[in-house]
C-alpha cells in the first residue's frame, strides 16, 4: 500500500508531504496506481522546483518526501499552496477509487 501523509500548519498551509510503500495494484512496471501517485508527486516537485523556485525533497525507492521551507514569502506560499492543495486533491481521487491501495492521511501539527 501507498502510504502519504499530508501535513499542514496551523494556518491549514501544507508543510510538507510523504509518499512511501508501493501500491501492489499490478507488476511494477503496469501498475496504473503507482504510475499515478508518482505522476503527482513528481509533478509537485517539479512544480515547486520550477515555479517557486524551493528544490527541497527526499527521493528513494519506494519514498519521497517534499517540503516547504517556514521562512518563505507570502507569495511564494500562496503559489506553493495552490500547487500543494492541487496535489493532494489528486492524491485524495486516486484513493477514493483505490482505497486497498492507497492511504491518504492529511493532518494538522
Amino acid at each position: 500500500m501507498i502510504k502519504i501523509n499530508v501535513v499542514r500548519d496551523k494556518n491549514n498551509n501544507i508543510q510538507k508531504f510523504t509518499v512511501k510503500g508501493h501500491a501492489d495494484f499490478s507488476e511494477p512496471g503496469s501498475d496504473i496506481v503507482c504510475a499515478a501517485i508518482s505522476t503527482l508527486a513528481y509533478t509537485a516537485v517539479g512544480a515547486m522546483k520550477n515555479m517557486v523556485r524551493i528544490d527541497d525533497y527526499i527521493e528513494k525507492d519506494g519514498y519521497m518526501e517534499c517540503t516547504v521551507p517556514q521562512n518563505i514569502s507570502d507569495e511564494k506560499r500562496k503559489v506553493a499552496n495552490i500547487i500543494l492543495e492541487t496535489i493532494v486533491l489528486g492524491f485524495k481521487q486516486i484513493e477514493f477509487s483505490y482505497r486497498k491501495y492507497v492511504s491518504v492521511l492529511d493532518k494538522e501539527v
